[in-house]
């Protein structure tokens, strides 16, 4: 199925653009204004983005839904990936005894467990970025 986008369907490419960016206000605007959950925010953009590239865009539905199927696919593979890689290497070092050796070393740097937390989770999230690559940084990095 064929079908070319219109770039100014409002007559204007200001107005259209404004209706584009609809999908991003909504999401955002759930998040930091109404205190919404992350996956609630996150599908109602899904909806304003589907109804905007329907409805305004004209694009036909079967597109519009496998164009958000495509980019769920896009975003979740390599998030699913890094998950994937920290979960094994987790085990690997556990299983050899690693883990308890690096517990040794981080609670000799500082007898806060704040700082030994920071340590952790800078530590881990730059290596997890590192292992997995696609470029994409890790979950865990910078959330301390």
């Amino acid at each position: 199925m064929n079908w070319s986008q219109n770039y100014s369907p409002m007559g204007g490419i200001g107005w259209s653009a404004l209706l584009a960016a609809l999908p991003v206000v909504t999401l955002l605007g759930l998040l930091a204004f109404w205190h919404v959950r992350a996956q609630i925010a996150a599908l109602a953009g899904l909806l304003v983005a589907l109804g905007v590239a329907i409805f305004v865009y004209h694009m036909p539905a079967a597109l519009a839904a496998a164009a958000a199927g495509y980019g769920a696919a896009f975003g979740l593979f390599p998030i699913g990936w890094i998950i994937l890689n920290a979960i094994f290497i987790y085990s690997l070092t556990v299983e050899t005894g690693q883990f308890a050796v690096l517990q040794k070393q981080v609670a000799t740097m500082s007898a806060d467990r704040r700082i030994q937390a920071l340590l952790i989770a800078f530590s881990f999230g730059a290596f997890i970025e590192g292992a997995a690559g696609l470029g994409a940084p890790s979950p865990s990095a910078g959330r301390c």
